[in-house]
Parts: C-alpha cells; sequence; structure tokens
C-alpha cells in the first residue's frame, strides 16, 4: 500500500537530516516513471521537462535490461580483467576530439570533478582555480568550495568571475578571466584550471554565440593553467549540436568531466583525459574507485550510448530543441514577461521580468511559475544567479507535441497569475 504524501512529509521530517530538499510548495510523490512521463500516487501524468538525468526518457527498456542481465552475471570492480570497462571507455573516446587517449570511472560527477582538480594540481603545480560566480560543480569539500550556488565560501586559491549571462557577458568573458589571472598572479596563487559547466546552467544558461569560451580557454593556457569541460549536465547530446557542449564552442579541454544522464539514473561517472596531464597525474598517485567502472554502471552506460546512436536523440533533441525555442521566442514576443529565452537544444533558460497579472518580478515570478506549472502537470526548475530564469532540460526524447504542452501551460500561468 502507497502512502500518503503527508505520511511521507512526516516520516521524512523524523528520518532524514533537514540537509535535504523538496521541489515545489507542493511536493512531489512520484510512484513511477516513462520516457518523458512521470506520475504521482494518484496516477496523474506530469510532463517532465526538467530532469536531465534520464536522458534517453525515464525506465528506458534497452537500459534496464542492460542493468538486470549484467546485475545477474557479474558486478565486480576495476582490479580484474573485464571487457565492459574497457568496451565503455572505447565508445567514450570515440565521441571525443581524438586527442583524448583514456578514461577514469567514477560514481558521480561530483566525484569526477575532485578528481579532475587533484589532476590539474598535479600537472601543472598549481593551486588557483577559477569558476564562474554562481557555478555548480558538485558535493565534495573541494568542489563545494567551487560551487558558489550552494551559498558557502569559496574554497582556497579559488577565484570567481562573472557568467556570460547578459548582453555582454559572452563577449566580456574571456577579459573576466584575463583579469583572474593577473589578480591571482598579485596574490602569488599559481593558476591550475579553469573550471566551468559548458552550458553554465547553474548562472542561468548560456549558449551563444558559439565559440566564445576559445578565447578563455587560451588565456588558462598561456599562465600555463588547464581548461576543464564540466559536461555533467549539458553532456551526452543535451546541446544537439554536439555531443558535448565545448565543442560548439571549437576549443579542446585538456579534461572533460561527464555523469548524470551517462547512466541514465545509474551512478556512474568519469574523467577523460589528453595523455600527458593524465600521465603527470599517475607518476604522482594512483587512483582507484571501488564501484567506479564497476560491471553493472559500466553496462547501463553503454546501454544508454547504444540508445542514443540507434534512436538518433541527437537528431531528435536538434529538432525538437529548435521547435521549443521558436514556439518560446513566440512566446515571447507577445508577452513582455518573458525577457530572454537562452541555451542550445534541450537545454534552455528562460528568464523572466516583471508580470503584471501576478504583480511578482524576477526571482519570486519564477518561482511562482515553476509551482503553477506544476499545478498544471508540467515539471521545470528554476536557475540563475537571481533566481530569475526557469530552467528547461527535458529528455532527449522529448518531442514537438511536448513542447506545445509545456508552451501553452507556460503561457497559461504567466496570463493567470495564479
Amino acid at each position: 500500500m502507497t502512502s500518503s504524501p503527508a505520511d511521507l512529509l512526516a516520516r521524512r521530517a523524523r528520518l532524514l537530516a533537514p540537509t535535504y530538499q523538496l521541489f515545489y510548495d507542493e511536493p512531489l510523490q512520484i510512484v513511477r516513471a516513462a520516457d518523458v512521463w512521470m506520475y504521482d500516487e494518484q496516477g496523474r501524468a506530469y510532463l517532465d521537462a526538467y530532469n536531465n538525468v534520464p536522458v534517453v526518457g525515464h525506465c528506458h527498456p534497452q537500459v534496464v535490461e542492460a542493468l538486470a542481465r549484467q546485475a545477474a552475471t557479474l558486478n565486480t570492480h576495476t582490479r580484474y580483467l573485464a571487457e565492459l570497462p574497457l568496451q565503455l571507455a572505447e565508445e567514450l573516446l570515440a565521441t571525443l576530439p581524438p586527442q583524448f587517449a583514456s578514461v577514469i570511472f567514477t560514481c558521480t560527477g561530483s566525484e569526477a570533478n575532485d578528481l579532475a582538480v587533484r589532476i590539474c594540481k598535479a600537472a601543472t603545480g598549481g593551486s588557483g582555480f577559477i569558476v564562474t560566480e554562481f557555478a555548480y560543480h558538485g558535493a565534495t569539500d573541494v568542489i563545494t568550495g567551487m560551487s558558489p550556488e550552494d551559498g558557502g565560501p569559496l574554497g582556497p586559491g579559488v577565484y570567481a568571475v562573472p557568467a556570460p549571462v547578459g548582453a555582454a557577458g559572452a563577449a566580456a568573458f574571456g577579459a573576466a578571466v584575463r583579469r583572474c589571472l593577473r589578480r591571482m598572479r598579485a596574490d602569488g596563487v599559481r593558476p591550475a584550471a579553469l573550471l566551468v559547466d559548458t552550458i553554465f546552467a547553474s548562472d542561468g544558461v548560456a549558449a551563444h554565440p558559439a565559440g566564445f569560451l576559445a578565447e578563455a580557454a587560451g588565456q588558462v593556457r598561456e599562465a600555463g593553467a588547464l581548461f576543464i569541460a564540466d559536461e555533467v549536465q549539458p553532456g551526452f547530446g543535451r546541446v544537439a549540436e554536439a555531443r558535448w557542449g565545448f565543442q560548439r564552442h571549437g576549443v579542446i579541454p585538456d579534461l572533460v568531466t561527464m555523469g548524470k544522464p551517462m547512466g541514465n539514473g545509474h551512478p556512474v561517472a568519469a574523467v577523460a583525459g589528453q595523455p600527458g596531464v593524465l600521465a603527470a597525474f599517475a607518476q604522482r598517485t594512483r587512483y582507484f574507485n571501488t564501484y567506479g567502472g564497476n560491471s553493472v554502471s559500466c553496462a547501463a552506460a553503454l546501454a544508454v550510448l547504444q540508445v542514443i546512436r540507434e534512436q538518433e536523440l541527437l537528431k531528435n533533441a536538434l529538432a525538437s530543441g529548435a521547435y521549443l525555442q521558436r514556439r518560446l521566442q513566440a512566446l515571447a514576443a507577445r508577452c513582455a514577461v518573458v525577457r530572454e529565452v537562452r541555451g542550445a537544444g534541450l537545454f534552455l533558460g528562460v528568464e523572466l521580468g516583471e508580470n503584471p497579472a501576478s504583480g511578482l518580478a524576477g526571482a519570486p515570478e519564477a518561482a511562482r511559475v515553476m509551482n503553477a506549472l506544476r499545478r498544471r502537470g508540467v515539471l521545470v526548475g528554476t536557475t540563475g544567479r537571481r533566481g530569475d530564469a526557469l530552467k528547461i532540460r527535458p529528455p532527449l526524447t522529448f518531442a514537438p507535441q511536448h513542447a506545445d504542452l509545456l508552451v501553452e501551460a507556460l503561457e497559461q500561468t504567466l496570463a493567470a497569475g495564479d
């Protein structure tokens, strides 16, 4: 028998630490999901336009079958010879530029970013890192200090620059990184890396113009540092024009981190790197992760790559993403509340301003809209330093008819002011 939401809330308050948070003013009790739909305890369907972890759709049968089959056969770690980690590494590397030579498996994107930071320190001898002002890169102690979205202080040697959001944001990003490097030199801090999420998801989403990241990457390399492309959110085809967000910018990172959608809900992540960088790290230390690269995780990730390839989901994301953006841009043209539509593929940010219908503006309006959409059966999030943008990142199976549902619900919500 399924517990009621009220019972679950009471048990949750008693059993789980207060660090946990729930989505929405009226928390959802989700009991099952399939493709782009999630279902509550009463059987009501919700269009999932937010959760990027189920990249090929919730509970995809090929992924589920691969998980079950491998779990019934063998699940062990990388200290035994096995085919699956090698096959996964080969398939991942085939999606990356030829400069990338090998892969290290972890369980989460947080671990992948934490490991990338360690690698950069070993390879450069530096200790300084540049991130954007409202970035999120993970939950380890070190990476929390590089994730100002969490609200804590920056870690030692960590510097933040303005995100490339807004009218002059992208054009000014390279100059901001250059100024930051000068500050680091003045402070006696040797730079190790620039770490950015290549869609700037937590900063409010920034994707255009394509290519603007190249200048910043060049600046850090001239200073003897490296460039880490955090693809935990934009990777695996989310930006549609390419498999990885950095590819839109014509730049080749030194390290690429990936996670979240890699296992379609199963915890699996990785760091891919250029050979000289990884060799410098390996000369100083070894890295072993008991669950990183385990058999079941590799089977799940391989199934995800197979589904993306066989179902041509990058093509679908490109077409559906373009359709969704056109509909949102048309809404913005007739509704002044929508200030800007940003992003690429099926990863979008919709910035909201003042709404006469609700009497709210910015972050309060975005929060109101998110909760009102939930009541209308559509799930989105919010993002940005000011919290004034809706965050839209549905599974890659999202289709034009789903975009129609989303935009129609959004237009109704903006007009109603409820």
